[in-house]
């Protein structure tokens, strides 16, 4: 079972042996006292667990010299240090596991592009972008009412493939969010020609609704 557990669980980085031998030292004891753990036999398989960790680090040379440190005398910046070394230690994440402002811009072919529209051209630089996009019911209907307007027009969004979250921000609007910048548009292209639809607003542009009355007046 030991055998088991050093080579299924023992960390590959130099520094994490030092991190859980240490803790080790440290913990288990104070485990086994408030556990009132009079079995030796566990005592003895843990504590050897421990010395083949330990046994398995590096020679002093090759740390550096805050890493030599108890862990009980870490500072912050020791700390700070650990955390860095674990990083380098991770592969990196891909494109689409980073935090969006880390993700690397998507290339835009112009030559596919019509550079006369402006509209195509705003679509293409929020693919892959988080983007909002404000829907206004029309009429008066209640909260409820409009509540179940948009989450209808949300679930036929999501049936076709289209990923949007929703909020209510007021009685009768609603803010969609999608995580793809560049499906905004397609669900525009929706959600105007809902009769309840009163308009839809993108990047402080308005696309008034197909029914709506300031439609009608223009």
């Amino acid at each position: 079972l030991i055998i088991f557990i050093y080579k299924s669980c023992l960390p590959t980085s130099t520094l994490e042996r030092e991190l859980i031998t240490s803790i080790s030292l440290v913990v288990i004891p104070k485990i086994i006292r408030k556990l009132n753990m009079v079995n030796k036999t566990v005592f003895f398989l843990l504590a050897f667990l421990v010395v083949v960790i330990s046994g398995k680090k590096s020679e002093d040379g090759a740390k550096p010299q805050w890493a030599k440190k108890d862990i009980r005398d870490y500072t912050d910046a020791d700390m700070e240090r650990l955390l860095e070394q674990w990083e380098e230690d991770e592969e990196p994440l891909e494109p689409d596991e980073l935090p969006e402002h880390l993700r690397p811009q998507p290339s835009i072919d112009l030559s596919k592009l019509d550079v006369s529209n402006p509209e195509e051209m705003l679509r293409e630089t929020k693919k892959g972008r988080t983007l909002m996009a404000f829907v206004q019911v029309a009429g008066n209907p209640t909260r409820d009412e409009a509540e179940t307007l948009t989450k209808i027009w949300q679930s036929s969004l999501w049936n076709n493939h289209i990923q949007a979250e929703r909020y209510m921000i007021e009685d009768t609007r609603a803010i969609f969010m999608f995580k793809d910048g560049a499906q905004a548009w397609i669900a525009k292209d929706f959600l105007v020609e809902q009769e309840k639809c009163e308009s839809v607003t993108i990047e402080s542009k308005k696309y008034p609704g197909k029914y709506s009355a300031t439609k009608e007046e223009l």
